[in-house]
C-alpha cells in the first residue's frame, strides 16, 4: 500500500466512524489531522499534510464532506476550511423487495425508497410489529400511547421522547400511519383541585384555575370564607404551563356540561401565553381571564419585579390578553411590558385581600 493510500485510508476510516445515517455531524479539520499525526510516526517525513489535503479534497468531491462557509481556515498551505460537515451516510437499499411487497397492502414504502438511509433492520422490525398489530387492531382495546409504544417498539417513550429516541420522531409519518390507527388515547395529566365544602360534582358550574401554588392555597381560604371572586365551586392548581397538558383531564373526571372557566396567572409574558393557548386549544369551552383577580394584582403594581429570564415575549399573546382590559388598565400593562417587569400572583395574600374585602 502506498503512503498516500495509508493517509487516505486512515481519513476515510475516521470519517466512516463518525458518519451517521440520519444526521450531519460537524468536525474540526485540525483535530482530524492531529489524530492522523499521532498514528503515523513518519507523517512529516512523507509530507503527510499534502496527502491529507488531497484526501479531504477527494472526500469533498464525493459529497461525503462539505466545508462550512464561515471564512475560517486551518492555517496551513494549501488551506482547508477549519470546519466540515460530515454528510449523512448514503446506504444501498437493504430491504428485500419481496418483504416490502408483503407489507405493501398496508404500507406505502415511497418514503423509504427515496430515503434508503432509513432502510435499517431496526426500522423494518418496527414496521413488521406494526403490521402484525394492524391485522387484528379491530379487536383491540384503546390504551394509552405509552402502553402501545412499549408493546410495539419496546419502550414506552419511543414515540414521545425525541431526545432519547430520535428515530421515533416521525416514524408514524414515514410509514403513513396515524395515532388513531394504533388505537391509543393521550390521557391528560392529573391535576390538584379543591372542591368547595358541601358541594358535589353535580353542583360544579364555575371553575377557577390559578397558576401558582401559593395563591391556590390562598384561594381555598378565601373560598371557604366566601370571599373569593366568582364564587367558584372548584379551584384547580394549574401548576404553570402544566395546565396546558392536564386540562383535558377535567373532562374525564366531571360530567359534560357548559362550565365557566376563569383563569388567573402571573401578569407576565408566560402567564399571558398560558391563558391564550388554553383558549385557542379548547375553543368550545368558555374560558375567560379572571379579570377581577387581575385587577387586584394591578393595584399591587408597586410590588412588580423583573421579568423572568428566558420567557418568550409573544406579541400575539400579549395583545390578545390586553384586549380584555380598559384603556387605563392597558396603559399600566403596557408600562410593565416596556419596563420588562411583571406582577407575580403572590402579591395576593390573605392579608392583602383584606383591602378589597372591607371596601
Amino acid at each position: 500500500m502506498s503512503k498516500i493510500d495509508v493517509i487516505e485510508t486512515r481519513v476515510r476510516g475516521f470519517i466512516a466512524d463518525i458518519q451517521h445515517p440520519k444526521q450531519k455531524k460537524k468536525i474540526n479539520i485540525n483535530d482530524l489531522e492531529l489524530q492522523l499525526r499521532r498514528l503515523l510516526d513518519d507523517y512529516f517525513d512523507m509530507d503527510g499534510y499534502s496527502m491529507f489535503y488531497r484526501a479531504i479534497q477527494l472526500l469533498q468531491e464525493e459529497g461525503q464532506l462539505t466545508p462550512l462557509k464561515n471564512n475560517q481556515y486551518n492555517g496551513k498551505t494549501p488551506a482547508l476550511s477549519l470546519f466540515y460537515w460530515v454528510n449523512i451516510k448514503v446506504q444501498e437499499t437493504k430491504w428485500d423487495r419481496l418483504e416490502m411487497m408483503k407489507l405493501s397492502d398496508v404500507f406505502d414504502f415511497t418514503y423509504y425508497e427515496n430515503h434508503p438511509e432509513w432502510q435499517t433492520e431496526e426500522e423494518l422490525t418496527r414496521i413488521q410489529n406494526l403490521y402484525a398489530f394492524l391485522q387484528s387492531s379491530m379487536e383491540r382495546e384503546i390504551v394509552s400511547l405509552e402502553e402501545r409504544s412499549l408493546e410495539l417498539f419496546g419502550h414506552e417513550k419511543f414515540l414521545l421522547d425525541s431526545d432519547q429516541f430520535p428515530e421515533g420522531k416521525g416514524f408514524l409519518t414515514r410509514i403513513g400511519v396515524t395515532e388513531e390507527h394504533l388505537k391509543v388515547v393521550k390521557y391528560g395529566e392529573p391535576f390538584v383541585f379543591w372542591m368547595k365544602q358541601g358541594k358535589e360534582i353535580k353542583d360544579i358550574q364555575r371553575v377557577l384555575i390559578v397558576e401558582n401554588l401559593s395563591f391556590f392555597h390562598t384561594s381555598i381560604q378565601l373560598l371557604e370564607n366566601n370571599q373569593l371572586d366568582y364564587e367558584p365551586e372548584l379551584i384547580i392548581y394549574g401548576e404553570g404551563t402544566k395546565i396546558e397538558r392536564s386540562f383535558s383531564f377535567f373532562f374525564r373526571m366531571f360530567p359534560p356540561k357548559n362550565y365557566l372557566f376563569y383563569y388567573a396567572g402571573d401578569l407576565d409574558a408566560a402567564g399571558y401565553g398560558i391563558l391564550i393557548r388554553l383558549m385557542e386549544k379548547y375553543p368550545d369551552c368558555c374560558i375567560e381571564p379572571a379579570l377581577k383577580v387581575y385587577r387586584k394584582m394591578l393595584e399591587c403594581i408597586s410590588q412588580r419585579n423583573d421579568q423572568k429570564t428566558g420567557q418568550t415575549q409573544n406579541l400575539k399573546y400579549r395583545d390578545a390578553f390586553f384586549n380584555y382590559f380598559t384603556e387605563e388598565e392597558q396603559v399600566l400593562l403596557q408600562q410593565l411590558w416596556n419596563e420588562n417587569k411583571r406582577i407575580p400572583q403572590e402579591v395576593l395574600t390573605i392579608e392583602t385581600w383584606r383591602r378589597w374585602t372591607y371596601e
